[in-house]
């Protein structure tokens, strides 16, 4: 039964450990993935101590929460971190749930918990608490467990978050006050990541991504070495007249804004950055405060693939773990378990993938060390320790320091040709004689 006019009353204001009472011994939470998570609370209900069974459903965590050793507590999770990795080695109640980014939201509706939990700026003049830094898949659960008097809406609030913007009257990107059942008020700094330091061998992939980006282009790229130095490049280069529709905002592409190369022309969304999601320095997050250029939309709209492909020359730059002969690409699990997750690769690939103008780019290293020997990540097959995450169907170009392979159109043997000249050259012959097979 949803709340009516007359019902609507304000949020409760409660300190983390009073709001973590509320919950139940036996009981559902979902909160989101991780600049998301509201981490006031998550502490405090790791130090409850009295769970039977509690489920708690979210992706990527950014802090080490005790909550999830404790008896009785499960995590399902739909993206793996360090934090994770962690968890399930050291024998903790870790589950994977497959899926890419944008079916999380149907998976909550279909088990929608009792309790659900955000973080969330500090609410504005009209009574609206911006999402801040995440929309991701959540937005509609959210807003469903907040007029459901049967359920919990708990939003952790700090002044510390930015308020962001959503697109419009149909796309707010925040939440109404009188939908909150409690409210816990922090002064807590969001999650913070640093762009990592480049290796030789991520300068000599993103030089031959570059080669790839050309005047006009859309642009989707994630965290790490490669998008890092791309886009830092792009920002430092003649070029321009760029867009950008990324399921992450990252710094990168706020210093590409900043050095006015970004118009958003990109005949879809035109004039506005789009993303999901946004993790970065305190620098990024100062910046998007109240920041018109940039949306966040809910994933659903970000990662559909149909979407994707309306964009003006749409290049997106996503990495791997390992590329086999036939070109499927492994991207979330390594060594016979979980690593991390599926997210948006397949929809960017598979998106970018519906018109000729634009490229889809997987970058890896042609190599990694695995107890004390070198292994090439490009391989004659997966194999048993390795899921597929992307098919080969859908793959466009893969990019190692060696030279980029550009798969689309290309046979089965021209594929394995390609692939076995930018592996690791330690491997190529072995490589060659193992394509004989395709």
């Amino acid at each position: 039964m949803a709340r009516t006019d007359a019902s609507r009353k304000s949020p409760r204001t409660l300190p983390p450990k009073e709001a973590a009472a509320l919950l139940r011994a036996r009981d559902t939470l979902a909160v989101p993935l991780g600049p998301g998570q509201p981490s006031a609370l998550l502490h405090a209900l790791g130090e409850e101590g009295r769970f039977e069974e509690l489920i708690v459903s979210t992706a990527l965590l950014t802090d080490f929460f005790a909550l999830f050793t404790l008896p009785g507590v499960t995590l399902m999770t739909g993206f793996y971190g360090p934090v994770e990795r962690f968890l399930r080695a050291s024998g903790h109640d870790v589950r994977f749930v497959p899926g890419d980014f944008r079916r999380f939201g149907g998976i909550l509706e279909r088990q929608p918990p009792r309790v659900m939990a955000t973080a969330a700026a500090m609410p504005d003049a009209d009574g609206r608490l911006s999402l801040s830094l995440h929309a991701g898949a959540t937005v509609d659960g959210l807003e469903r467990c907040g007029r459901d008097p049967d359920r919990l809406l708990i939003v952790e609030v700090s002044p510390r978050f930015p308020r962001t913007m959503g697109l419009g009257p149909d796309v707010p990107h925040s939440l109404r006050m009188e939908d909150v059942d409690v409210l816990i008020e922090v002064d807590r700094e969001p999650f913070t990541i640093a762009d990592p330091a480049p290796s030789e061998t991520d300068v000599a992939i993103a030089g031959h991504v570059e080669r790839f980006v050309s005047d006009g282009c859309t642009l989707q790229t994630g965290i790490g070495g490669v998008p890092s130095l791309v886009v830092g490049r792009l920002a430092d280069g003649d070029g321009g007249d760029y867009g950008i529709h990324s399921e992450m905002f990252t710094t990168g592409l706020m210093k590409l804004h900043q050095a006015g190369k970004v118009t958003n022309r990109k005949g879809l969304y035109d004039g506005v950055s789009v993303c999901t999601f946004a993790a970065g320095t305190r620098e990024l997050y100062d910046w998007l405060d109240g920041q018109h250029d940039v949306r966040f939309l809910p994933v659903e709209r970000v990662n559909d693939p149909g979407l994707i492909g309306r964009n003006r020359k749409m290049i997106s730059i996503n990495g791997a773990l390992a590329v086999d002969l036939a070109g499927q690409v492994a991207a979330d699990t390594l060594g016979g378990g979980q690593f991390s997750g599926i997210g948006g690769h397949e929809d960017f690939v598979e998106g970018t993938g519906q018109s000729l103008q634009n490229r889809s780019l997987v970058c890896l290293p042609s190599t990694s060390t695995r107890e004390g020997q070198r292994v090439s990540r490009i391989r004659a097959a997966l194999g048993p320790d390795m899921l597929v995450t992307t098919p080969r169907h859908q793959v466009d170009v893969i990019i190692t320091e060696f030279g980029a392979a550009e798969l689309f159109g290309r046979t089965v043997d021209e594929r394995a040709e390609a692939l076995a000249s930018i592996a690791h050259p330690e491997f190529r012959d072995e490589l060659r004689n193992a394509s004989r097979f395709y």
